[in-house]
């Protein structure tokens, strides 16, 4: 490129006009670029203490130069002042205050000062042409888009975008896809960010969106909004599973997506890598939806735990590992696209479970309440599973029980409250022996039981528990699959396994909003003893006026 300073008008023009259409930037912005850098240049001659200024005419090239000088009665700064009488001469009726233009004459600048000139439009066009590209993809975050591989750099993949590149990352590759340089491929722009090296905009061909996408393109209805994709979930390279949904009765939503002899799936399961898709109807009913997802298993029953957040799925013997599928990725993926914990047991398994809690409910109620085995029996038959439920359920609805009469109804009711006062002080006297302070007895929503909890976890004073974030406080417990290998398992296992046990108080189901109260009140402490900043002058100035009357 020419050098801007010493070329004669047309070709400042020309050059201006060229980079703008090269790197596809407004002339303006090249315009100011050279002005920048001849006002640069220009101070290197004149002296850098000078403020000076350069115009470019976009039209005609011409090129004015000049130095804005105040008007003052006393000069101290030689470079940027003026008396009024050298006003005068320069702007006739200036006055002290005014600033005013000292016109420069054409100079002819030197190699260097033309090499710095031109490192400064290089700068501000590079600048404008970033800005230009992250103003272009930073609204196409979602979108899929298509280019050519440029290289592979540490397993990530560089895409060629046309006026931008962007980055597939190791992780959002599709496993054992091959990556070849100058190949077309299409991904899912994730995000784009702004970055000193221009916009970073990281794609992806792993995320369920992605596949999302390509079966808006590859499926009319599901573009026009006939259908509608409600979950979708990917094991990238190997299977996924989408639940659809049809806005039109006469539609059905799994053929469509299919597509004539498979020809609409299976332009989707190439573009994939040859990734197996199901694709099931979606519905409202979490429990029809969870059978759906695990096909191709056969579900004989569905319980849900919304407590728990967790979903109990029976299935017969035969049909288990095909619900588990290989390395447990069926369930995996069930429990992806419905957002729910889902545990897959036998009708065994089942059986075996329900007998067990059955038995061990009922003892409890025989110890707790002093009745017979038969007594307890029936109010696990009718669904109580706790003594709260005994001790505060409607009287009636406990009379009403076959058998039972209001006589029995009331002295169970006695008993449950008296079991539950027991058991409350026995809590109370392990959280004593543990050393756990009085006080945190008063805070809202902790029971002597979870105050026992927190003692085993070291936490006994209102500081120590201050201290904790509500996540450490109530997180539920992730429980991982069960492995069949040994129980250590690779160190990343563990690892995985250590984040994943929760708050000290998990076990108890407390709300976010409860555990936001519990931290809240265990630091009302630390602000007690803190003084308003204005309450000693206050006080002193009422002193004085009391002593002055």
């Amino acid at each position: 490129m020419a050098s801007p300073i010493s070329a004669n008008r047309a070709e400042l023009l020309a050059i201006a006009n060229s980079v703008a259409n090269e790197k596809m930037i407004d002339k303006s912005i090249v315009i100011e670029a050279m002005e920048e850098a001849i006002q640069k240049s220009a101070r290197n001659r004149y002296g850098a203490e000078n403020d000076i200024r350069a115009k470019l005419d976009p039209n005609t090239g011409d090129l004015r130069l000049w130095r804005v000088v105040e008007v003052v009665e006393e000069v101290e700064d030689y470079f940027k002042q003026v008396s009024v009488e050298q006003a005068q001469k320069l702007q006739a009726g200036a006055v002290v205050g005014d600033y005013i233009v000292d016109p420069l004459p054409p100079v002819d600048l030197g190699r260097i000062d033309a090499q710095s000139a031109k490192q400064v439009i290089f700068q501000k066009v590079r600048d404008a042409e970033r800005e230009r590209q992250f103003d272009e993809f930073k609204d196409r975050a979602g979108e899929v888009i298509t280019g050519v591989i440029k290289s592979v750099e540490f397993g990530h993949v560089i895409v060629n975008l046309g006026r931008a590149e962007g980055i597939i990352r190791r992780d959002q590759q599709i496993p054992r896809e091959m990556a070849r340089v100058g190949e077309r491929i299409r991904a899912w722009i994730m995000k784009v960010e702004r970055s000193n090296r221009g916009p970073q905009i990281f794609l992806s061909r792993a995320h369920p969106e992605f596949m999302k996408k390509l079966f808006a393109q590859e499926v009319p209805e599901i573009y026009d909004g006939i259908i509608e994709i409600k979950a979708a979930a990917r094991d990238p390279g190997s299977r996924a599973k989408i639940g659809v949904i049809s806005h039109d009765s006469s539609i059905d939503p799994v053929g469509a997506c299919v597509g004539m002899k498979g020809s609409r799936v299976q332009a989707v399961v190439q573009e994939l890598q040859g990734e197996k898709i199901d694709i099931i109807p979606w519905s409202e009913d979490t429990a029809t939806f969870i059978v759906n997802a695990l096909q191709p298993a056969t579900v004989s029953r569905v319980v849900l735990d919304e407590e728990e957040g967790r979903i109990e799925v029976v299935v017969p013997d035969d049909q288990l590992s095909l619900a588990i599928g290989r390395r447990g990725q069926n369930v995996r993926l069930a429990s992806q696209l419905t957002d729910s914990q889902i545990d897959i047991m036998t009708e065994q398994e089942s059986s075996e479970k329900r007998q067990k809690e059955f038995a061990e409910r009922s003892k409890m109620f025989e110890e707790e309440l002093d009745v017979d085995e038969t007594l307890a029996q029936l109010l696990v038959a009718e669904g109580f599973t706790e003594l709260e439920e005994v001790a505060y359920v409607e009287r009636d609805e406990l009379a009403g029980i076959e058998g039972f009469d209001e006589e029995l109804a009331e002295e169970l009711q006695s008993r449950a409250i008296e079991a539950l006062e027991r058991r409350e002080a026995t809590y109370r006297e392990a959280r004593r022996e543990l050393g756990v302070e009085d006080a945190l007895a008063e805070i809202p929503h902790l029971t002597e039981e979870m105050l026992v909890v927190l003692g085993k976890g070291g936490i006994k004073t209102l500081d120590d528990l201050a201290d904790l974030a509500t996540d450490e406080l109530i997180a539920k417990k992730r429980e991982a699959p069960r492995r069949r290998n040994k129980e250590d398992g690779p160190p990343l296992k563990r690892k995985l396994r250590e984040q994943d046990k929760g708050g000290v108080l998990g076990e108890f189901g407390l709300s976010e909003e409860q555990g936001n109260e519990i931290i809240m009140a265990a630091r009302a402490h630390w602000f007690e003893d803190e003084e308003p900043v204005e309450a000693a002058p206050v006080a002193e100035e009422a002193a004085d006026a009391e002593s002055s009357q």
